[in-house]
């Protein structure tokens, strides 16, 4: 029989059970640590893979996000709850009318005001001012002001004084009225904000374009080509004067460049700096095709594409509302137009939704104030096709 009760462990047992106890404990233990670790890290990563997706706002597109949600909200349904309820006065952006009109939100704006500053308008190369009235009055100092030579001493004489006109320019109302169907509106991917400021610019450009070259001055701006014009050689304050190419409706057929370098030198030295051809595309056309003695092309593309061409050392400058060549025709322009055309506005933008008139489209009315003359006669000359 034997001396082991069945219950019995041997002490060498029980140290070798106590020691991987113990070394299991302590790998537990140090999984527990790594997994935890491991999780951090993820966290971290997770943050920051978010952080990398989601597209960084300003402090000023946080503040502006509110008023976009609420034009955005006006402009597809004419809901303007959230335009009333935002602190106008302290944010300056939005300003709803009586007949339900509001001011646009600034990035619209700024998109339709960068596409009349970069078409191919006179606005391009003119005097722009934004004025709070209804009229912008400029202090045009013509005539030459006297003077003497004197000593010390010696008797003053009174010198004749400069003629001093004031020329006032009235801004006028333009309107445009793009229209969208009440389903395009509805889709929430539609940039409903990108598609009206592109609209409204393209209206806009078109008839301040018109306005500012041919515009009558009745509810419109005056064009510059409106003005009286007289021949150079007796040209008088309040007049345009023109340089005669000597041909009816045409170039001299002998030497057709003469007469763009003649315009030239019909402007005064301090305003030939900074000076501009103006022409539209057809009178391009035949411009190109000239060339000097040598044979060499009068008119020389920009050497980058932000570069305006140039004709005989001076920038050209493509208007399209200018008049083709003809009988008489002041087809060319030349001239300092910053000096001589002033183009005035106010810088406030208003759109008035209508979803009735012309269902089921929803019109837009988007209007704005601005007004147009000449402020310097003797800036600007012309190129008339004409005998004399």
């Amino acid at each position: 029989m034997s001396n082991l009760t069945p219950n019995a462990v041997s002490p060498e047992a029980k140290s070798a059970a106590t020691e991987f106890l113990s070394t299991f404990r302590t790998f537990k233990d140090d999984m527990s640590r790594s997994m935890t670790e491991m999780g951090q890290r993820i966290d971290t990563l997770d943050r920051k893979a978010a952080d990398v997706r989601r597209p960084a706002l300003s402090a000023s597109a946080i503040d502006e996000l509110p008023h976009k949600k609420a034009f955005s909200a006006y402009v597809r349904t004419g809901d303007d709850d959230g335009l009333r309820v935002l602190d106008v006065e302290a944010k300056g952006i939005y300003s709803v009318t009586g007949d339900g009109g509001l001011l646009v939100d600034p990035g619209t704006a700024d998109t339709i005001q960068g596409v009349l500053q970069s078409g191919a308008s006179l606005r391009a190369i003119s005097r722009v001012v934004n004025v709070e009235s209804s009229s912008y009055d400029v202090l045009a100092d013509h005539g030459e002001i006297g003077f003497d030579w004197t000593s010390e001493g010696a008797t003053f004489t009174e010198t004749t004084a400069a003629a001093v006109e004031r020329i006032s320019i009235p801004l006028h109302e333009l309107s445009a009225a793009p229209q969208a169907t009440q389903r395009l509106l509805d889709d929430a991917a539609f940039d409903v904000e990108g598609w009206l400021a592109e609209r409204v610019a393209e209206r806009f450009l078109r008839a301040e374009s018109q306005a500012f070259v041919n515009g009558t001055g009745v509810n419109q701006p005056t064009g510059f080509l409106t003005k009286p014009s007289v021949a150079n050689a007796s040209w008088t304050w309040g007049n345009i004067g023109y340089i005669p190419t000597g041909t009816d409706g045409d170039f001299d057929p002998n030497n057709p460049g003469d007469a763009l370098v003649d315009l030239v030198y019909s402007v005064e030295a301090e305003y030939r700096s900074g000076a501009v051809f103006i022409m539209n595309s057809r009178t391009a056309g035949e411009v190109r095709k000239m060339k000097d003695n040598q044979g060499r092309f009068l008119w020389m593309e920009g050497l980058q594409a932000a570069q305006p061409p140039l004709l005989v050392g001076y920038p050209a400058l493509i208007v399209e509302e200018m008049p083709d060549i003809g009988t008489d025709a002041h087809a060319i322009a030349f001239g300092n137009f910053t000096q001589g055309y002033t183009i005035a506005e106010r810088p406030d933008l208003r759109i008035l939704r209508d979803p009735y008139t012309a269902r089921p489209n929803v019109t837009f009315f988007a209007t704005k104030r601005v007004g147009g003359d000449v402020t310097d006669y003797a800036a600007i000359k012309t190129l008339k096709f004409g005998t004399s």
